[in-house]
């Protein structure tokens, strides 16, 4: 079934399913633009031979493609196929995410059970696990020069609106989703959860200075900011929400380029 679907798809179009021959694993099937180097001609359809396919092994550190050396874990599915769509790494061209099917309207085409659209696994949401620095007003700024703002006046140490000293960094869990961007605080100390709906978040971007943020171990991290409206706040305004890398498997480029494409996008 795969292959009758993606023959007449544009290169990069994929979709993934559960493998019946490995159990736990997945099976990508990528439409490419070119038949592999070394490919024998078969009889039959020549479309056919544009369907490549390719195992996504599971286990305790992620899920992964497999036989490919330089191919990382990844926790989700979702965060596999958007790293995917940045760089092919091992893959023979980059997987192509349709901003169509990220609505949810239309529904996703007819097909097996089994398989999941690229608009299908990536609204099922992505999440990671990073640093949360701290939130600054930015006012009526917003875009690449709040980000800017923001990440200076951390990385300064300035108070916060109040005049107190901000708390120290935390772990957060970072969910992004079609409903918004969800934190959860995984210790506990800062809050519990805050939720961003779609609708307020205006933009989400990596510091356009490249600032870097230092761990306690000496390495540094890239630091990455998302742009949300302010609910409840006397004459509203922005605020820049700052975070940096915890996980090199999941880089900040990797994560704004997920937000720009799954939240942001659906509003195009």
């Amino acid at each position: 079934p795969a292959v009758s679907l993606l023959k007449a798809a544009a290169p990069g179009s994929f979709l993934v399913r559960r493998s019946s021959s490995f159990p736990g694993a997945f099976g990508l099937a990528l439409r490419v633009g070119v038949p592999p180097p070394r490919a024998t001609p078969r009889a039959g359809d020549p479309q056919e031979q544009l369907v490549r396919h390719f195992l996504i092994e599971t286990g305790p550190r992620g899920v992964r493609i497999r036989g490919c050396p330089e191919e990382p874990y990844f926790g989700s599915l979702p965060a596999l196929v958007l790293q995917h769509s940045i760089t092919p790494i091992s893959l023979p061209c980059t997987l192509r995410i349709p901003h169509a099917e990220l609505q949810e309207e239309p529904p996703d085409p007819p097909g097996p059970p089994n398989v999941s659209t690229a608009g299908a696994l990536l609204r099922q949401g992505a999440a990671c696990s990073v640093l949360f620095l701290g939130s600054v007003g930015t006012e009526a700024l917003t875009g690449p020069q709040a980000v800017a703002k923001a990440v200076g006046s951390l990385l300064e140490g300035a108070p916060s609106a109040g005049g107190s000293p901000r708390p120290p960094p935390s772990p957060v869990h970072f969910k992004v989703s079609a409903q918004g961007i969800t934190l959860t605080d995984r210790q506990r100390k800062l809050f519990f959860r805050r939720h961003y709906p779609v609708s307020s978040v205006t933009h989400c971007g990596t510091d356009p200075q490249d600032r870097r943020w230092t761990n306690s171990d000496g390495s540094t991290a890239r630091i990455f900011g998302f742009v949300a409206k302010q609910a409840g706040v006397p004459g509203g305004g922005n605020a820049c929400h700052v975070f940096a890398e915890l996980d090199p498997e999941q880089p900040a480029g990797a994560i704004v380029t997920f937000v720009t494409k799954v939240l942001l996008g659906t509003r195009h």
